[in-house]
């Protein structure tokens, strides 16, 4: 890599590592909402809001949240 290519001092985003999420089943329980009300709010948050995709054997997947995203489905359920 030469000097060209070496990036700007600063220009990196320093964000803390996940360590867990939860399954949309496990956010509704710690919400104590339904969980058809986070699959229709879900669709308003992006994986930049701590929303994930776990994905499983023979295609399975499961959508998860961070606890960023707790917090983003929190606000929009006061809302």
């Amino acid at each position: 890599m030469g000097v060209e290519d070496a990036e700007p001092a600063g220009s990196r985003l320093n964000v803390p590592a996940i360590s867990h999420v939860v399954t949309i089943r496990r956010a509704a329980q710690i919400l104590s909402r339904d969980e058809e009300l986070l699959w229709a709010l879900s669709d308003q948050l992006e994986p930049e809001d701590g929303m994930l995709w776990v994905l499983d054997v023979d295609d399975g997947e499961t959508l998860a949240f961070t606890r960023a995203g707790l917090e983003v489905l929190r606000d929009l359920i006061e809302d």
